[in-house]
């Protein structure tokens, strides 16, 4: 059966992504028919209404799902091919209440219009009550209009119209409940409600399941997929950052604060490389949000000059157990925590579990960090949220059953495992070197130098 999503006009490379996440999550076949990110109607099949209603009730990148009844260019078209194609479907809703609503997208109508056009379906056979609250049926006319006409030369007319019947609404109610400005507990790099939700999806968060986030800080990530009936864990190199002051001013106070507690599995204070997690494949799993090392370096534990060893023992006592030390942490390279991630998602994700995390990279394809790949992981797909100069993609992989592993790419790999060069911030991450050069090429970099140096000379 052909059903229309409409979408919200907002993260667009997304929408797909989490639609036939929670197609797989769901366990229904999915279809995808007709696409655009330049529109909001997406028009798909599923293979009953049960079906399109259990994925799109997860959503949160969709408004609504209808049984599709029609689509054309002009209104008198869309008439024809209802009386053509769902004649046979109007004994079905001839008692019941209905509702007949107009979404013009990029356009307005007056309440004379909106009238006149829902008289124009006057030929459906409908008897019940209208109700404007709670009917037992609703059907809404989309619009398409041109995006921003000049007023002179306004069309008369829509690009395209679509009809259909209400399923389902989705979940976006769920981003003003998980809303950071409600939070008892944030910090400046908190990631925002809509796209940790939507992250969760897409990784296949769900009841029964667990995940954890190594770079958990005041737990997003965690705190989205137990809404999902997830049990979560979490990590983080900076204990400070899931304490916080306690109480309701800490990760354990944001779950208390929504009724997730029980959910809430434990965080523990560690960097991925010095993890005391036990290697074994039991994560569904993996979400996190990297630091992207730019208003301070990277660090992992440990020494910078491991010649220069700083004591481990003092007056007879092992320094570390001392409530007052600090361990020592040295620079670490971005591309070698991206393929830390990788190693430890292969060695921690059960069959098909996903590992989704967010990757920063420059727009100009020269200065582009590709997208890391591993023997074992299979890129699912590549969503992206452009700023100015520069994005973050949010990369979703499927760990491979072992019996699909190329072992001759892995022993490759293994073979061939990049060594950490270089001592500063810049030279060990090569984004955060061309987020402060402002993204700008060599050769722009080399006229800046050659103009700077004639100024002086002059």
């Amino acid at each position: 059966m052909q059903y229309l999503i409409r979408f919200t006009q907002l993260h667009e490379t997304f929408r797909l992504a989490e639609v036939k996440a929670l197609a797989v999550l769901a366990g229904v076949d999915l279809k995808i028919i007709s696409y655009s990110n330049e529109s909001p109607f997406c028009l798909v099949e599923f293979p009953s209404d049960d079906a399109a209603r259990a994925v799109i009730e997860r959503s949160i990148l969709a408004h609504s799902i209808y049984e599709h009844w029609g689509t054309a260019e002009t209104l008198d078209d869309l008439h024809i091919t209802i009386k053509r194609d769902t004649a046979h479907l109007w004994p079905l809703y001839v008692e019941p209440s209905f509702k007949l609503s107009i979404d013009s997208y990029r356009g307005s109508r007056s309440q004379k219009q909106k009238v006149a056009l829902i008289n124009s379906f006057s030929y459906l056979p409908f008897k019940g009550p209208i109700l404007l609250s709670s009917p037992d049926n609703e059907f809404t006319l989309f619009e398409k209009w041109a995006l921003e006409p000049v007023p002179e030369k306004k069309l008369s007319s829509p690009l395209e119209v679509h009809f259909g019947r209400l399923i389902a609404h989705s979940a976006r109610d769920l981003i003003s409940t998980f809303d950071l400005k409600k939070r008892d507990y944030i910090s400046t790099t908190s990631m925002d409600s809509e796209l940790a939700l939507v992250t969760a999806n897409i990784a296949l968060a769900g009841p029964g399941k667990l995940f954890y986030d190594p770079f958990v800080g005041t737990g997003s990530f965690p705190v989205a997929c137990a809404q999902f009936g997830s049990i979560v864990w979490g990590s983080d190199i900076d204990g400070r950052s899931m304490r916080g002051a306690g109480g309701k001013k800490s990760l354990l106070g944001n779950f208390r604060q929504y009724g997730l507690e029980k959910s809430l599995g434990g965080v523990f204070v560690s960097d991925l490389t010095n993890t005391p997690v036990r290697r074994a494949r039991i994560l569904d799993g993996i979400l996190c949000d990297p630091p992207y090392g730019v208003r301070e370096g990277l660090k992992v534990l440990g020494c910078r000059d491991p010649e220069k060893d700083v004591r481990s023992i003092e007056r007879g006592k092992l320094m570390y157990r001392d409530p007052a030390f600090i361990p020592p942490k040295k620079p670490y390279s971005f591309l070698a925590m991206l393929d830390d991630i990788l190693n430890f998602a292969t060695d921690m994700l059960v069959d098909n579990g996903r590992l989704s995390f967010w990757m920063p990279t420059a727009n100009d394809e020269d200065q582009e960090i590709a997208v890391p790949t591993h023997p074992c992981l299979e890129v699912v797909v590549v969503c992206t949220q452009v700023f100015n100069k520069w994005s973050r993609r949010l990369i979703t992989y499927r760990r491979l059953p072992d019996s699909d592993v190329d072992l001759s790419a892995l022993a490759l790999r293994k073979k061939q495992e990049d060594e950490a060069s270089g001592r500063s911030a810049d030279d060990l991450n090569p984004f955060r070197r061309h987020y402060f050069r402002g993204f700008k090429s060599e050769q722009e970099l080399l006229d800046t130098a050659t103009l700077e140096t004639n100024q002086l000379q002059i």
